[in-house]
C-alpha cells in the first residue's frame, strides 16, 4: 500500500504495470487489479490526447506552421501506444516561433479552444494555456522552451536539435533525446524550483531514465557543452546522481562525482524520508545562490539596465516564496 500511495502521489501509478507483468507472483491480486485498471484508463486517456494533438498539429500545418512538440506531446508522437501509456501526461506542450503565435492562436480558436490562462504582456516568458470542455488535457502554447532564457542562451535555434517527423498525424519537430533531457531538468530544477527546495519529480526522473535507455540515447559530450554554466551543471548532475543512485541508470562517472550535486542528492533523500527536515535544509539552497547571482541574476540586471550588485543572499521575498513552496504537497513531487 505504501508503494501504491507513493505512486499515486508522484503520478507514476501506470508505470507500475511493468513490475506487475515481470513479477506477477509478487503482487497481491487486488493490487494487480487496481494497477491494471489505472493503466487501462490511462491508455484510453492517452488515446484522446493523441487525437487532440493530431487535430491541432494538422490544423497548424494547414496554415504553414510546423510546431515543436515537447515533453508528453513528443512522447505521444514517437512512442508506441502501449509503451506511452505508462506515462500520465497532464497537458500538451507545443512551441511555435514568435511570429507564428497569432496564426497558432487563430487555428486553435477555430478548433474551439479558449484561453484558460495567458501570461501578461510584460511577463519574461509568454505562454498560453488553452482548453476545451470535451478534452482531457490542455494545450500549453509556447513561443520558446519553458524556463529562463539564460538557461538556453548557448543553444541557438531549438530546431537544430530536432528531427522532423511527417505522417498521418501531421508534421512536427521532435527534440533529440539529449535536448529533451536538458529541458526536463531545467523545467524541474528551476521553473518548478526543485533545485532550491530539494524536491524530486519522480515522473520526470522516469522520463530521463527512458531517454537515456532509448535507442538514440544521450550524447553526453553535447550535453556537457550546452551546460557551461556552473549553476546548470550542478542542477544537471544532481539529477544524474539521483538517477544513478535511485534507479540504477548508467551515468558516466564524471557526471556524478562532484561535491555539490552529491550533497544536493543526500539532501533530497533525507527530506523524502523525513519531511520535517525540509525547512531546516532550505538553507542549503545558499550553497549555489552565489552562482545564481553571478549568472542568471547578472543577466537580469543587464536586461533591466540596473547596476551590478555584489550581495549573495536572497531577498526576504524569495526566501518566503521558497519556504511556502517547501510546505506545499505538490503532485508528482517528493
Amino acid at each position: 500500500m505504501s508503494i501504491i500511495g507513493l505512486a499515486n502521489q508522484t503520478l507514476t501509478t501506470p508505470a507500475l504495470i511493468n513490475f506487475t507483468k515481470l513479477f506477477p507472483e509478487c503482487v497481491p491480486p487486488d493490487a494487480h487489479r487496481y494497477i491494471n485498471e489505472i493503466f487501462e484508463r490511462n491508455l484510453l486517456r492517452n488515446d484522446r490526447l493523441t487525437t487532440q494533438l493530431t487535430q491541432a498539429v494538422v490544423a497548424l500545418n494547414e496554415r504553414g506552421v510546423t510546431p515543436v512538440l515537447l515533453k508528453g506531446a513528443a512522447m505521444l508522437a514517437t512512442k508506441g501506444r502501449v509503451s506511452s501509456a505508462t506515462r500520465l501526461i497532464s497537458d500538451l506542450d507545443i512551441v511555435v516561433a514568435p511570429h507564428e503565435v497569432g496564426i497558432a492562436l487563430d487555428c486553435l480558436f477555430a478548433l474551439g479552444y479558449r484561453v484558460h490562462y495567458q501570461a501578461p504582456p510584460d511577463a519574461p516568458k509568454w505562454y498560453a494555456d488553452l482548453q476545451r470542455p470535451e478534452d482531457v488535457g490542455m494545450i500549453d502554447l509556447h513561443q520558446a522552451p519553458p524556463g529562463h532564457d539564460y538557461f538556453y542562451s548557448s543553444f541557438g535555434d531549438i530546431k537544430q536539435y530536432c528531427k522532423l517527423i511527417t505522417g498521418t498525424q501531421g508534421s512536427a519537430y521532435i527534440p533529440s533525446a539529449t535536448y529533451q533531457a536538458l529541458m526536463l531538468i531545467v523545467h524541474d530544477q528551476f521553473q518548478d524550483s526543485d533545485y532550491w527546495v530539494g524536491a524530486i519529480d519522480l515522473r520526470h526522473l522516469l522520463d530521463l531514465r527512458d531517454l537515456i535507455n532509448s535507442p538514440e540515447g544521450l550524447d553526453w559530450e553535447v550535453l556537457a557543452s550546452l551546460t557551461s554554466s556552473k549553476l546548470v551543471r550542478n542542477a544537471l548532475e544532481t539529477q544524474f546522481v539521483t538517477l544513478f543512485s535511485l534507479l540504477g541508470v548508467d551515468v558516466p562517472v564524471e557526471m556524478r562525482r562532484r561535491l555539490i550535486p552529491r550533497l544536493q542528492y543526500w539532501r533530497r533523500l533525507l527530506q523524502a524520508r523525513f519531511p520535517v527536515l525540509r525547512h531546516a535544509f532550505l538553507a542549503t539552497a545558499l550553497l549555489d545562490y552565489r552562482n545564481y547571482r553571478a549568472e542568471v541574476g547578472r543577466e537580469e540586471r543587464i536586461a533591466k539596465h540596473l547596476e551590478p550588485r555584489a550581495w549573495v543572499l536572497p531577498k526576504m521575498a524569495t526566501m518566503r516564496f521558497l519556504l511556502d513552496l517547501s510546505r506545499e504537497r505538490r503532485g508528482g513531487k517528493v
